[in-house]
Formats: structure tokens, sequence, C-alpha cells
């Protein structure tokens, strides 16, 4: 969207976007308790799990591996949040067809990436970043879902302003490590592009989404509150689609509806 600026750019340039947001909210709203130093660790490393480390290696993966298997890798979310956050009234013989469903579809897209891929060690790469993002965000997922249920009197808004700081200063230091040198960017011909990007989706898909995943990891379980990944996987593929200006193929179309039927016997398993 933003010819000549790297991953890490736009990466670095979201989140900060987010972090400078949430501290002039907490500025603003003075009355909003502050966070003891526990807590603030506790904000620091749930930032880089569930933001800028997830975040990074997702990017490095949709260039090594493409769009779609990298959503579909990290459409496997809900599953592990699942096993890993499954009630103790639920069996697992329960999950079994979710499971099979699930794994089948990831298999089939990726034999159907696969075929049109020519750098081999590229791609296997990719999917590693992939599965390694994924290893990121379901530990997000449960630790922070765990946080807020121990710290009922922080709310979900004060939390998500509380990992906002934190992801903000994440983003500085993955920017002066990994980033393009600030005359760089300032002298970007599509620099007025960028900086609209990095504050819709900073605003948008960081602090708003964040707030509202807080409230719904606040009212549901783990395993419950994982499937609602799902609908990030659904959009993404239907955008890696429409960005190609092609028709998925037989194989990925059968691959997104055993991964969607994968995820709905998961959810009947759970009720």
């Amino acid at each position: 969207m933003v010819p000549g600026l790297s991953s890490v750019d736009l990466t670095a340039g979201r989140f900060l976007s987010y972090g400078a947001l949430s501290f002039l909210l907490l500025l603003v709203v003075r009355q909003s308790a502050k966070p003891t130093l526990r807590q603030a660790l506790s904000a620091f490393g749930l930032s880089v799990l569930g933001f800028t480390g997830y975040y990074l290696l997702l990017v490095f993966a949709i260039r090594d591996a493409g769009t779609a298997v990298s959503s579909l890798i990290v459409g496997t979310i809900p599953i592990w949040m699942m096993l890993l956050g499954k009630p103790q009234g639920l069996r697992w013989v329960a999950l079994l067809p979710g499971l099979v469903l699930t794994v089948s579809g990831l298999g089939l897209m990726m034999q159907a990436e696969t075929q049109v891929l020519t750098e081999g060690l590229n791609y296997w790469r990719g999917v590693a970043f992939a599965m390694a993002s994924v290893v990121c965000w379901t530990a997000f997922g449960m630790l922070n879902a765990a946080w807020l249920k121990k710290h009922s009197g922080v709310s979900a808004t004060t939390w998500a302003n509380w990992l906002g700081v934190a992801t903000g200063l994440g983003a500085v230091t993955l920017w002066l490590v990994a980033g393009s040198e600030a005359k760089v960017l300032l002298n970007h011909e599509n620099r007025a592009q960028a900086a609209i990007i990095c504050i819709a989706t900073g605003m948008g898909s960081a602090w708003l989404a964040t707030i509202l995943w807080n409230i719904a990891s606040q009212r549901l379980s783990a395993s419950l509150c994982g499937q609602l990944i799902v609908s990030e996987t659904l959009f993404a593929l239907i955008y890696s689609f429409i960005w190609d200006s092609q028709w998925p193929s037989t194989l990925q179309a059968l691959a997104c509806v055993l991964f969607i039927a994968g995820i709905l016997a998961s959810i009947k398993a759970h009720r």
C-alpha cells in the first residue's frame, strides 16, 4: 500500500500511533488508575507477544509464504486456544472433528500455494514465521485473559491504554533497531499516505480492537473467546484474493470450506 516502506516501518508506525493515542488518553483522563511496577512489566511483556512481536513475525510470513497460507496458519489460533483453555466439562473427543477439518483445510491450502511458488526455501521460512506468530498470539490471548480476570478492578479500556503505551515504546525500539532512517521516512514521496495508514490502523485495528478484545476476554472463557479470531482469517483471505485480482482455485476454495467447517465444529463442541 505504501511502496518503498519496509514491513518494520509500517509495523512500528502503526503501534507508535496506538501508543501515542493511549498516552494522550491517560493524560486526559486523570482519574484513570496508574499501573504498579508489576502491572507495567506485565503490559510490556504482553505487548511484545500480542503486538510488536506478533505482527512483525506475521509480515515476514506474508512476505515469504504469501497472505493465504499465513492467514490460515494464524487462523489455527482459535484451535490452540480451545485446546489450552478447554473447560473441564468438555471432552477431548468432542474436539476431534473440528481439529481434523482445520488441519485438512490447512494442508490443502499449503499444497495449493506450494504448486505456484518457485522459492521453496523462502516459502518454508515464511511458514516458520507464521507458526512463530501463532505461538506469540496464543500465549498473549491466554495470558491476557488470565490477567484481566485476576485484575477485575482494571477496566478493559484502561488495560488497553496501558498495553498501548508499552506497545508504543516497543515500536520505537523496533524502529531504532531495524527501521529506515528518519531522513528517509521524512523525504519519502508517500509519507502522507503512510502516516494516514499508520494512524488509521493504530486507532482502529489496535486501540479499538484491543478494547473490544479485552471486553470479550472478561466475559467469555479463553477457549470460546479464541473462536472470535476466525473473522480475521476470513477477511485476510478475502483481501488476499481481491488484492491478487483472482478467484480462489478449487483447492483453495475447498481449504476455506474445510477451515470454516472446522471452526464451526469447534464452537458446536464447546456449546
